[in-house]
Parts: structure tokens; C-alpha cells; sequence
């Protein structure tokens, strides 16, 4: 063992950044979980706050909101799977299938900007396009003499408008990881299945997503394990009170708890019982897949 250590200690002295990373900005903030079993008080400090073991995590119970935030995220991450985990898959394989290079490269390009755009700026994009009063679409529709569609005001609408929201922001960005995974699967099995006479659609059927079938199941065990959190400023940003019923989620929640209340203890609740619950999904999914397709990321 140290023979091999000493032969190759460069690779490990690669892990010494991302192990240090690990440590101060994931393990080291686990400290602070112990202020969800204590009266947080800001000027005493954790060490000095009151241990009220889970008083705390009654109260949370015990609020109607956080049942209104829980459901809200789990619908919108349900939703957001249904509609956003396909289409970087489908974008991938038409991009794949693209043959002239600079028109793929071009649509790669154009499908990746919304990534690198602050969800405030792509905030203020969707109020100017789909805004009910002064948005663009809703302009074209009054002036062909027919009602203003309420986008962002009308609960159902503004679901629809969220999801296709992003889908459009990280449905590009996602093919990254897909067009990576194509580049793997052997051209020669194309080249075969054409010869015995497959057409496009049956080679993507039979050889390009069984050859992307281990990069779905990872992504999806990923995304299953993201289902109880749910970032805070897509729901913030394009959210409003008219439409709070669908738009406060459990990040919203603990920020208006937390940060704007001061109820540190109770928002520190919330985010404990994020965490464990995804780490239940995670585990779930990974378990299930590995009984289902033999397919497992841990």
C-alpha cells in the first residue's frame, strides 16, 4: 500500500482541494444542524442557545403553511420531471442526428445561453413577455380584438408558464451531459442496424437509448432525490401573491421564516427535514433501480 501511494501520490495529492471542499463547505456547516433542537438565540450562539429538543419540529408540524409549501414543491418537482427530464433527452438525440456541423453547432449554442442567464434578468423577461397588462403576447392577443390571457395571475396558467419557463432556462444546458454519453456508444452499431434496414427512429430506438440508458437512470435518481427541495429563485422570482397558492415552495418558506421572521430554529427544521427526506429518495430510487434494470449510481 505505501509502495503504491508513494508511485502515485500525484493523483492523490489531486483529491486534497475537493476533500477540503467537502470538508469546510459541506461537513463543517453540519454543525449548525443543532440549532433545530435548540432555542436559537443570534446573540448567545449555537453553543449558548437552549436545548428544546423537538418542540420545534411540532410547531413546524403544526403549521398550515408548511403542509401548503410541501405540497407546492412536491407538485412542482413532480410536474418539472414529467415535462423537463425528457427534453434534453429528445434535444440531445436531434441535435445527434443533425448532420450538417455548423448548424448543430450554432443550435448548441443558442439552446445553452438561458443557462448562463440570472433567473432575475429571465424574471423580468417574463413579466415583459407574459405579463397580463403590458406583456408582449398579451399585446398581439388584444390587438386581434380577443381577451388577455392572465399568464402570471391565473393559478393554472401560471403553472404552465413556470414549467415551460424551465424547461427553456435547463433543457439546454441538460443535453450536455447526454451528448457526452452519445459520443460513447459505438458508430459501427448504426452502421449495422442500417444495413439490415433499420430507419432513424428504429436506431434510436434500439441502439441510441439503450446506450443512453445508464446516463437516464443516474439522472433521474438525481433528480428523485431533489424532489423535496426546489430552488429558491425560479418560484421567488416568478411568483406573486395572486398565484401563492401554487408559488410558495418549502425555500420560499424558510426564507420567509427565516430570514425575514428571524425564526432561525424553525427554518433550520425545514431545511433538516429536506435533507433527510431527499436522502430517503435517493436511497429509494437507487434501490429500486438497481432491482429493476441492474442500473445503480451507488
Amino acid at each position: 500500500m505505501n509502495a503504491y501511494f508513494r508511485r502515485y501520490w500525484q493523483l492523490y495529492a489531486l483529491l486534497v482541494l475537493p476533500l477540503a471542499y467537502f470538508i469546510i463547505f459541506k461537513y463543517g456547516p453540519m454543525y449548525g444542524i443543532q440549532i433545530a433542537f435548540k432555542d436559537f438565540n443570534f446573540f448567545q450562539g449555537i453553543g449558548g442557545s437552549e436545548w428544546i429538543g423537538f418542540e420545534a419540529f411540532k410547531e413546524v408540524f403544526g403549521m398550515k403553511d408548511f403542509y401548503l409549501t410541501l405540497r407546492n414543491t412536491l407538485m412542482l418537482n413532480f410536474l418539472d420531471l414529467l415535462v423537463s427530464f425528457p427534453a434534453p433527452l429528445i434535444m440531445a438525440i436531434m441535435l445527434y442526428e443533425l448532420k450538417s456541423a455548423w448548424f448543430k453547432k450554432l443550435s448548441q449554442t443558442i439552446l445553452y445561453i438561458p443557462h448562463f442567464i440570472s433567473w432575475v434578468i429571465i424574471g423580468g423577461i417574463v413579466y415583459q413577455v407574459f405579463g397580463t397588462q403590458s406583456g408582449m403576447i398579451n399585446n398581439v392577443i388584444t390587438g386581434l380584438g380577443l381577451e388577455a390571457i392572465p399568464f402570471l395571475t391565473d393559478k393554472s396558467a401560471w403553472l404552465v408558464t413556470y414549467l415551460l419557463v424551465g424547461v427553456w432556462q435547463s433543457a439546454g444546458w441538460g443535453t450536455i451531459i447526454y451528448l457526452a454519453a452519445l459520443t460513447g456508444i459505438n458508430k459501427e452499431l448504426f452502421e449495422a442496424a442500417g444495413i439490415d434496414g433499420a430507419g432513424r427512429l428504429k436506431k434510436i430506438w434500439h441502439i441510441t437509448l439503450p446506450g443512453l440508458k445508464p446516463t437516464i437512470v443516474m439522472l433521474l435518481i438525481m433528480n428523485l432525490g431533489h424532489m423535496i427541495s426546489i430552488g429558491f429563485e425560479r418560484p421567488y422570482v416568478i411568483g406573486n401573491l395572486a398565484v401563492r397558492d401554487y408559488s410558495e415552495v418549502l425555500s420560499t418558506f424558510v426564507y420567509r421564516i427565516g430570514l425575514e421572521s428571524g425564526q432561525y430554529t424553525l427554518a433550520t427544521v425545514v431545511g433538516l427535514f429536506q435533507a433527510v427526506v431527499g436522502l430517503v429518495f435517493v436511497l429509494g430510487a437507487n434501490y429500486a433501480s438497481k432491482k429493476l434494470t441492474d442500473e445503480s449510481i451507488l
